[in-house]
């Protein structure tokens, strides 16, 4: 049996040195830029390069969260430097979101290993097959997966599994939620988000009737807690289990992971039959935190009402007298590697001290031992003194003495013996970790496009197409009729809920005898159901002549190229591409265009080339992808698709779709995002294309946008603020830190 990794959390480096006294064999961190915890304390330069060495006296190892999107001066003046210290240090390996990012480590950085975040949504086996090939050499999976999912990617790949087995649940797919960010600018993306969803939202169903008057917290999920799944953990294929809780106290940190340390041993040592929680572990556990109870997460099921809070988020009480013992035994001393020795002191001959762990000794000679001129050392002094290790990382579980009688060192030689042993033991074990002459910068992706914008000011006339994506055939007929549009972008989630390909195939043709080109949108989440549906439909779907394939994960890339799909691929929003050097990471992989990311505001787009790039001007942007369902939480799942919405404590009304086909919902943002007033900004970026995005317009609010975008972007014309009041210009303007 391959042994489990458990894998503790550590926002600062005395915790750190908590867990792994406590049992960790490996600490993820922040450090001091590029984590998805940026409120964390984190680590310093100084601090992380300590900590590295730490860990590795003892034989753990430390990842280093390099988990937020990177602007594009960000990846190219930035990362290199960043990363370099702690990879000639001897980093184990990065956790990264970023597709550029991973790129761009895999060439600079050859000998760190590359760990796929949450924060990449991997559902599936054609996602993980296709990062393991960019470089990945570790998936940490969505949360929301099965067992049965888990054991199909690692039996599939492979790939080595890290999983999520306690800690803080995401209502959320990782990666998906733009909800902090929209609604206050503090983006998840970014390490920065300021959790909306644990705030109270009354829920209104289409006619404005609350639905239920008892659940407010109805985005707050329970903390996961899976210690009694340990076996079921394991034998589906995980290899690292994660405790999730980079922002949490030591004692939590500390606590938890002594708990799961415990009955990792157990079960790797007797096995499933003689596997046991104790029920005054799992009340350890809830006393030192737990929102509302605990969950056992998405492992068993797909989703259900009672994994959310419902009501405000009650924390448990704190034990104090549980929280002291763990600060004496984890916190108030440092864990200490145990070594053997042997001190020989013969009269005329070098003081000699031979200190090993068992995989690495030394040998340190002193000065010549004399003859005793008065008293002479006493072999317990010699001991007593010798074994003063302090705080170093040693402790001697034993010494040999050998030495004469008649003999006299001056204890300041002694100690000066020990500690120039220790230390050269400490040299010896880290010797095999370091790194050096094996790191070399990239060349820059830079475009000159955005440099040569910004410089001059200049603004021009974009010579931009027009996209158009319609998720009802209302919708459609719209939009045909326009003569200004050049393509049409059917949603999976409305044109293919069923496998009969019929509204599909008559979808395409109103496109095509209207004279415009027809592009396909693949689901948002792409979980093994979706996968076998497309498996079958292949054939059906994928011989219609689209003009486009436009993907949203890392699934769907893998799953066309698994089929050898020969038409042009289009990467999502979902798809970020904040830098030109991720843009080109996707180009190299089959993706010929993107979409711009939702988040970058119109300056930085000007240090990004999005000449091969399509921005979204007009839509309800969707602002979390979720697995739970807020109709089946509240009620029995009817399986038929509906709309509610969650109405803020400002009185914002946003909308929830649940699409019953892939089984998740979209939440939309309460106002629509229109670029209209911002075309000379818009026309700066130099986008390829301009894509207006339509989701629960009617037909008369759908022909009101359309006639906008004719005013002001093809007649040129200017907009007016009482044209219309209630829309967003979401980031354009502000943008993200």
């Amino acid at each position: 049996m391959k042994a489990i990794e458990l894998l503790s959390p550590a926002g600062a480096y005395p915790i750190l040195k908590a867990v792994i006294g406590a049992g960790a064999d490996a600490v993820y961190v922040g450090g001091p830029a590029f984590g998805a915890r940026a409120y964390a304390d984190n680590f310093s330069k100084e601090e992380l390069l300590e900590a590295i060495d730490y860990a590795h006296i003892h034989n753990r190892k430390v990842y280093l969260t390099v988990n937020t999107l990177l602007k594009e001066r960000e990846m190219e003046e930035q990362l290199f430097d960043y990363l370099l210290p702690y990879y000639e240090q001897g980093l184990d390996a990065v956790i990264v979101q970023d597709f550029g990012v991973l790129t761009f480590i895999r060439e600079a950085f050859p000998q760190l290993s590359i760990h796929a975040s949450t924060q990449m949504t991997v559902t599936g086996t054609d996602g993980a097959a296709f990062l393991q090939k960019q470089g990945a050499s570790r998936i940490v999976t969505a949360r929301e997966l099965s067992f049965e999912e888990i054991q199909k990617i690692k039996s599939d790949t492979g790939v080595e599994i890290e999983s999520f087995v306690h800690g803080a649940l995401c209502y959320c797919y990782s990666g998906e939620c733009l909800l902090s960010s929209m609604l206050g600018g503090r983006s998840g993306n970014r390490g920065r988000c300021a959790q909306p969803c644990r705030l109270p939202y009354e829920v209104l169903n289409a006619a404005g009737e609350r639905l239920n008057k008892e659940a407010t917290h109805i985005l707050s999920p329970k903390d996961l807690c899976t210690i009694g799944m340990i076996p079921q953990l394991a034998e589906c294929g995980i290899d690292s289990f994660k405790i999730e809780g980079r922002m949490k106290q030591a004692e939590y940190a500390a606590g938890v992971t002594s708990i799961y340390r415990k009955y990792i041993d157990l079960y790797e040592q007797y096995g499933r039959e003689a596997f046991h929680v104790d029920k005054n572990d799992e009340k350890k556990l809830e006393s030192l935190g737990s929102r509302s109870g605990f969950t056992t997460g998405y492992y068993t099921r797909h989703n259900g009402s009672d994994m959310i809070t419902f009501s405000k988020p009650n924390h448990t009480k704190t034990d104090e007298k549980l929280h002291e013992t763990i600060r004496k035994t984890y916190l108030q001393k440092d864990l200490q590697r145990k070594i053997k020795g042997n001190l020989k002191l013969f009269c005329g001959k070098n003081a000699t001290l031979s200190i090993g762990t068992g995989e690495a000794e030394v040998q340190i000679f002193g000065e010549p031992v004399e003859a005793a001129q008065k008293k002479p050392l006493d072999k317990n002094t010699v001991s007593e003194k010798m074994q003063k290790t302090g705080n170093t990382s040693f402790v001697f579980e034993s010494l040999e003495i050998e030495m004469d009688d008649d003999i006299f060192v001056p204890i300041g030689q002694l100690n000066a013996l020990r500690r120039d042993a220790l230390h050269a033991l400490e040299e010896k074990l880290l010797a095999d970790t370091r790194r050096s002459g094996t790191a070399v910068k990239p060349e820059s992706h830079k475009s000159d496009i955005g440099t040569r914008n910004v410089r001059t000011g200049d603004i021009h006339t974009a010579d931009f197409s027009t996209t158009v994506s319609v998720q009802t055939t209302e919708q459609l007929a719209c939009v045909c009729k326009t003569d200004y549009v050049t393509r049409i972008c059917l949603d999976a989630d409305t044109f293919l809920r069923t496998e009969d390909t019929a509204d599909l195939q008559k979808a395409y043709q109103s496109i095509t005898a209207a004279g415009k080109e027809a592009c396909f949108i693949l689901p948002v989440i792409f979980r093994e159901r979706t996968r076998q549906r497309y498996e079958r439909l292949y054939d059906t779907v994928f011989t219609i002549p689209f003009d486009g394939i436009i993907v949203k994960n890392y699934e769907e890339i893998g799953f066309l190229q698994r089929h050898a799909y020969t038409g042009t691929v289009m990467a999502d929003h979902d798809l970020y591409t904040y830098s030109n050097r991720t843009q080109e990471a996707f180009a190299q992989s089959g993706i010929c265009r993107n979409t711009v990311p939702l988040e970058l505001n119109y300056k930085e787009l000007r240090h990004r080339d999005c000449s091969n790039s399509e921005l979204l001007i007009y839509g309800y942007l969707p602002l979390m992808v979720s697995a739970g369902c807020i109709f089946k939480s509240l009620k029995k799942c009817q399986k038929k698709e509906s709309l509610c919405y969650l109405k803020d404590r400002y009185g914002k009304h946003f909308a929830v779709r649940n699409y019953c086909t892939d089984c998740y919902n979209i939440l939309y943002n309460s106002s629509p995002l229109a670029l209209f007033g911002m075309r000379q900004e818009v026309e700066s970026i130099h986008p390829k294309s301009l894509r207006m995005q339509f989701t629960t317009e009617s037909v008369k609010e759908t022909e009101k946008i359309l006639s906008f975008f004719e005013k002001i972007y093809i007649q040129k014309g200017k907009w007016e603020q009482n044209d219309w009041k209630d829309y967003t210009n979401g980031h354009m303007k502000r943008g993200v830190e």
